[in-house]
């Protein structure tokens, strides 16, 4: 399916398809009137906003109480919807096979604009796109359209309605930020940001500020109180609003401090921030995992044998909560993060206070939902990570596997869900840091700043990432990841001979050691040690601290990774293919993926199994961001596997780089056991390299 943008100009020609408020269809100009039917209304707007073709069993179980007929009420529906919007030359609803679709090319929907742009990052909008948004919003997403006995319906409904008032909110926000302060419009604004969010301690700032700037002094204080009130109605913290009401009030000139109203000159105003805790440990990215939903299997639906009501609906506990409880413990193992406690998002949920309203009241930067459910045979379970303040959707996926054992399977989606929260945030940081003035990180920004040059594994790059990971380790010394990180830039150097091998592995240690010393329960200081000592020759003292490393949190896929490496070389073969297949599957789009490829490639030939590695070394080197000691692997590997044209391809290009590369430099770079170091040279000889 393909959805158009909306010109938002409210353009006369053409069809346009209204979502926020009263579902409305609009042809050139004149409203269309729909048929009375809810259902048809319902199933309208779900395939409006589809975003790819939908079942008509999912559609029967979504609107219809198993009613005699289902499929038959679906086929009028569909019918009376093509008199609505087919034109003679174009039929907009799509069938093909067993499932329905709506071409919505060229119609403007305004629900779809406002998607679009949240996708796209709303924080980068400029005032006017911001306005036009804005003005979308008339009412709740479809207004007045629940449905009695369609649960499933409903849920999504209710989740529509959270999703664009976050929007909305998140809109406003940055209009207010925007727009100049004296803008006629600018009240208007703030009092439906603090209707949609009153729990947001930035839209209370904003609206004191603004109130502070007009002289309005005395009604400062009576928002503040009422305010107050609010948030301790909910055993709210409020002290950041009155550190921030305090600020406001020292920085305004004596005159505009009197309880009259004398309106100060138009300013531009700055942007909202609530003030620091002071210490640059709280700059660290936090995250909610609110307790996912329990969704009971549905019978009886689309002409199910069986007949029978619905069972039930959306509920909380049993699997979900178990889930939620093993994703909470795993992602506060890897120490990436702050992540809320369990009983604080549980007592907010037991609320039934909406995920994006308690991200906001825990003023978390990040929120995770899902949902679990069991049917025909498989457990089918669906999240989302959301970012709180813009409410843009930075990942969501849904994991459906045969539930053989329950456990297993509940405990095998749980990785891969840690693992891509984990991933995702972190992908996220790292670009937003990029953004910024160097001059204006603070140390998780550095930090993350740090990370995005390391993963570029140039010599001009590392050099970039250590300067960055000094300057977070200067705003924060007990900042455990940033001194692995400086560690992993040394052992880059040593690694790639960069620099003098010995010098650098010896910094390598050192802050390997200063990670450990802020934090030994971090797995990525015993990471950063375990590779350290790898560089020093301690292969035993080496597995040691990557095996602490996944205990300490077993979805840490750099430290199964780490593992594989060292294993490759001259541990056991086996366990090394078992360690990278393991990292790969917690972190398939790692940034050292070609590492974990590579580094099966050289299990195998040590088991003389030449073709497999052959084929994993190519994998390794086709990585966009593989660097010459990869390739160095793969010219190896398919030589041994008698894939001579090839292999001298990739030696070729290495000595582009470096014109005198031979077998005692790559064999200089591992610590092959003797039996293996016999069979690389081997292949360099027969490719030239011996």
């Amino acid at each position: 399916m393909e959805s158009a943008r909306s010109s938002l100009d409210g353009a006369t020609a053409g069809l346009s398809v209204r979502l926020l408020g009263p579902l409305t269809v609009i042809r050139d100009g004149a409203t269309v009137q729909l048929p009375a039917s809810r259902k048809l209304r319902a199933l309208f707007a779900y395939l409006a906003l589809a975003p790819r073709a939908v079942g008509r069993s999912r559609l029967c179980e979504l609107l219809w109480d198993v009613p005699n007929d289902p499929r038959g009420e679906l086929r009028w529906c569909l019918s009376k919807l093509r008199g609505i919007l087919d034109e003679p030359d174009r039929r907009r609803i799509e069938t093909s096979g067993d499932t329905i679709a709506l071409d919505l090319k060229g119609v403007s929907v305004d629900a779809i604009d406002v998607a679009s742009a949240a996708a796209g990052g709303i924080e980068m909008l400029d005032l006017e796109r911001l306005q036009a948004l804005s003005g979308l919003f008339v009412g709740d997403f479809l207004d007045g359209l629940e449905i009695d006995r369609s649960p499933h319906f409903n849920s999504w409904l209710i989740a529509q309605r959270r999703r664009f008032s976050s929007w909305h909110a998140a809109i406003l926000e940055h209009l207010v930020n925007k727009l100049p302060a004296d803008a006629d419009e600018m009240s208007a604004h703030l009092e439906k940001w603090l209707e949609l969010a009153p729990f947001d301690g930035r839209a209370h700032v904003a609206l004191l500020a603004r109130l502070a700037q007009r002289g309005q002094i005395a009604a400062c204080e009576e928002h503040l109180a009422s305010a107050a009130q609010l948030f301790a109605s909910e055993d709210l913290d409020f002290e950041p609003v009155r550190d921030a009401w305090r600020t406001i009030r020292s920085e305004r000139p004596a005159a505009t401090l009197q309880a009259r109203p004398a309106p100060l000159p138009a300013a531009p105003q700055a942007s909202i921030v609530l003030p620091d805790s002071g210490v640059a440990a709280s700059c660290k990215t936090s995250l909610a995992i609110m307790p996912f939903v329990e969704e009971a299997a549905v019978s009886g639906v689309c002409g199910d044998p069986r007949g029978g009501p619905p069972r039930g609906g959306p509920t909380r506990g049993g699997l979900a909560d178990g889930l939620t409880h093993d994703i909470i413990t795993r992602l506060a193992k890897l120490r990436d993060f702050f992540v809320i406690a369990r009983g604080s998002v549980f007592a907010l949920a037991e609320k039934n206070i909406a995920p994006e309203d308690a991200g906001r009241r825990l003023n978390v930067d990040y929120v995770t939902t899902g949902t679990v459910r069991s049917q025909a045979g498989r457990v089918v379970v669906s999240i989302e990570l959301v970012e709180v303040r813009t409410a843009r959707i930075v990942w969501a996926d849904t994991f459906e596997r045969k539930p053989d054992d329950i456990f297993a399977v509940l405990d095998d989606i749980g990785n891969s869900i840690v693992s891509s929260i984990s991933a995702e945030i972190e992908m996220v940081e790292r670009n937003r840091a990029m953004l910024k003035a160097p001059n204006s990180l603070n140390a998780w920004e550095a930090y993350h700043r740090g990370l995005w040059h390391m993963y570029r594994f140039t010599r001009t790059e590392n050099e970039q990432a250590r300067h960055f990971f000094d300057m977070a380790l200067k705003l924060d010394p007990t900042f455990a990841r940033a001194y692995a990180g400086l560690s992993f830039t040394h052992w880059q150097n040593a690694f790639q001979r960069w620099g003098d091998r010995d010098q650098e592995s010896a910094l390598a240690f050192e802050a390997a050691g200063q990670s450990l010393l802020v934090d030994d329960h971090n797995p990525a200081a015993h990471w950063a040690m375990g590779r350290a000592l790898w560089l020093r020759g301690e292969q035993d003292g080496s597995l040691i601290e990557l095996e602490r490393a996944v205990d300490l949190s077993p979805n840490f896929a750099l430290g199964h990774y780490a593992l594989s490496f060292v294993h490759s070389q001259a541990g056991d073969p086996n366990a090394a293919i078992g360690s990278s297949d393991h990292s790969r599957h917690l972190s398939p789009f790692d940034p050292l993926l070609f590492g974990m490829l590579g580094a099966r490639a050289m299990a195998h030939v040590r088991l003389g199994q030449f073709d497999e590695a052959a084929e994993w070394a190519l994998k390794a080197a086709a990585r966009p961001n593989a660097h010459a000691i990869i390739l160095a692997i793969a010219a190896h590997c398919l030589a041994l596997a008698g894939r001579l044209d090839e292999a001298r391809t990739f030696a070729a290009a290495i000595r582009k780089t470096v014109p005198n590369y031979c077998a005692d430099d790559f064999i200089g770079t591992f610590r092959f056991e003797p039996d293996a170091a016999g069979l690389f040279r081997q292949g360099a000889k027969r490719i030239g390299l011996g």
